[in-house]
């Protein structure tokens, strides 16, 4: 019997919908972390890698289907 955390991630990958920019004509992207936990991205201290430091983030969100529904709205 194991004690203490697990170390299982979740298959689903975590998805940032995120502006270059805070300007009304800047691009919206999508980057895709598929070995990092949700806990990873959103730690404030951490640095990702495709994202630039003032970008603006729109959503954040996991699985397939966010990238599906948001790839069809912002037409990514």
């Amino acid at each position: 019997m194991s004690r203490g955390r697990t170390s299982s991630k979740l298959d689903a990958p975590v998805v940032i919908v995120f502006k270059t920019s805070n300007r009304s004509n800047a691009q919206t992207k999508m980057k895709i972390f598929r070995n990092k936990s949700i806990d990873e991205v959103l730690d404030e201290n951490s640095k990702l890698p495709g994202v630039p430091d003032n970008a603006e983030w729109l959503e954040i969100g996991l699985g397939e289907s966010f990238i599906e529904s948001y790839s069809k709205k912002y037409n990514i």
